[in-house]
């Protein structure tokens, strides 16, 4: 069918898939859409990217408690300068990442050193999807927010 037989057959009152309409299946989420998904397509962006981040939750957190914590009362705001200090650590060389992540993340991905494996668009909060994919093999982030807490994120494949 033309587009405008499409329009014609859709304005008939025929379903969208009587009409030649595609839609697409996540059948990593099990969710479906008419619009074509974004991602994943681009021709320079990988299918998958791996990362290791370090989670530090607040009260408004989704869920403010962790293997560490079991009450987080601490404000959004001395997340982010938590996080800050081991952002400046982690540069200068103090520590490595994977060694802050192992000892205070929020994460149980701190077991990991932060470790989340390999993961496709759509498994991750969009925030730090975004970040993710953003960035180049070996760089991190600065803060990034979603509703479990505030990270760093440290792209590794």
């Amino acid at each position: 069918l033309t587009s405008e037989a499409r329009l014609v057959d859709a304005s008939r009152g025929l379903s969208p898939c009587a009409a030649g309409r595609v839609y697409y299946f996540n059948h990593v989420t099990n969710s479906s859409q008419w619009e074509r998904p974004e991602g994943g397509s681009r021709g320079d962006e990988p299918s998958q990217v791996r990362c290791s981040h370090l989670l530090v939750k607040h009260s408004g957190s989704r869920r403010p408690s962790s293997w560490r914590e079991e009450h987080i009362t601490r404000s959004k705001d001395e997340a982010v300068s938590i996080l800050q200090e081991y952002i400046r650590q982690i540069r200068s060389g103090e520590v490595s990442f994977e060694e802050l992540a192992s000892k205070y993340s929020d994460c149980s991905s701190a077991k990991k050193g932060g470790d989340l494996g390999f993961f496709s668009r759509g498994q991750m909060q969009k925030p730090f999807e975004d970040a993710s994919y953003a960035m180049a093999v070996g760089e991190m982030s600065g803060p990034v927010f979603t509703e479990s807490g505030v990270h760093i994120i440290q792209r590794t494949g």
